[in-house]
């Protein structure tokens, strides 16, 4: 005899076994069963989740614009001290360098500088306080891919360092009276430069653990090679062996090639600039988007 009991659970085994309907309430039979078990999982979005994107970029940028006095004011705040410093301290003494006067020669490498900077720290700490306060799992979660994460989170950044370019450039080169010799150059290196280093803070943020790591790689890495770029001198100045050393650093081509945009000279050739910089932002996109992949310092 069957009773009411046996029923119940034969009906649940069965629904349990059962491929489930879209809205997860009724059992699907046959050819309706195996649709959607074969649709579950599939990508509905085409080849780029254009929405999912938008949305992370705009997560990003909102990041930077809650606490703008921090992220845009401040850095160009140091930026205007710097400028005042050297100008003050050895803008007076120092002769002509590239033909033009020293105040002028270092105006579009601290502004660039400070883009490189501020592009760096915008990546590395979105990634480092998402993993510290373990809500890295809303970044990790939603329906994008590893290049996708890459574009959103990469670009966010570099929009910050754009930014920061602006508002530098319009306090401090009228200060030191420069203007644009070559506009696209110029716009060209600035995004390049904001881009290669908003991708080397991603890349930073992901490996790091905490701040103290992040602190390292800011203080031993990107601010070494900032510094170290022709920033406030000429290779020129430099022994053979230290210019061979300068010429494989890639803030250089930057700086270099943001310099020749601004005042129309360089130490080297921007095309060559041009080359290495893609070159360096392919590199660094290919291990932000494998370290994604692999899940690496990410997944448990």
């Amino acid at each position: 005899m069957v009773t009411e009991t046996d029923r119940t659970t034969s009906r649940m085994q069965s629904f349990s076994t059962s491929p489930q309907s879209a809205y997860g309430r009724e059992p699907l039979d046959g050819a309706q069963g195996t649709i959607a078990l074969r649709s579950m999982g599939e990508r509905r979005f085409g080849r780029f989740n254009r929405l999912g994107v938008k949305t992370l970029l705009w997560r990003e940028v909102l990041r930077f614009l809650k606490v703008y006095t921090q992220t845009l004011l401040a850095p160009v705040a140091t930026a205007v001290l710097f400028m005042t410093v050297f100008s003050l301290a050895l803008g007076q003494g120092r002769g002509d360098v590239l033909g033009v006067s020293f105040t002028a020669f270092i105006a579009p490498g601290i502004v660039m500088m400070t883009v490189l900077q501020n592009a760096f720290a915008n990546t590395s700490s979105s990634m480092v306080i998402a993993k510290v306060q373990g809500n890295i799992v809303d970044t990790l979660m939603p329906p994008l891919s590893a290049g996708e994460l890459t574009f959103g989170i990469a670009m966010g950044g570099a929009l910050r360092g754009v930014l920061v370019a602006v508002l530098a450039a319009v306090v401090i080169f009228p200060f030191a009276g420069v203007g644009l010799a070559h506009p696209l150059w110029a716009m060209i290196f600035v995004c390049l430069g904001a881009l290669l280093l908003a991708l080397i803070g991603l890349a930073a943020g992901i490996w790091s653990e905490k701040f103290d790591h992040i602190a390292a790689v800011t203080n031993f890495i990107v601010t070494p090679l900032s510094f170290l770029s022709g920033t406030f001198y000429s290779i020129d100045r430099l022994p053979p062996a230290m210019q061979t050393i300068s010429h494989l650093n890639p803030i250089f081509y930057i700086i270099d090639g943001f310099r020749y945009g601004v005042l129309g000279v360089s130490d080297s050739n921007p095309w060559i600039g041009l080359a290495y910089s893609l070159t360096m932002i392919g590199l660094v996109w290919a291990l932000c988007w494998s370290l994604f992949k692999s899940g690496y310092k990410l997944k448990s």
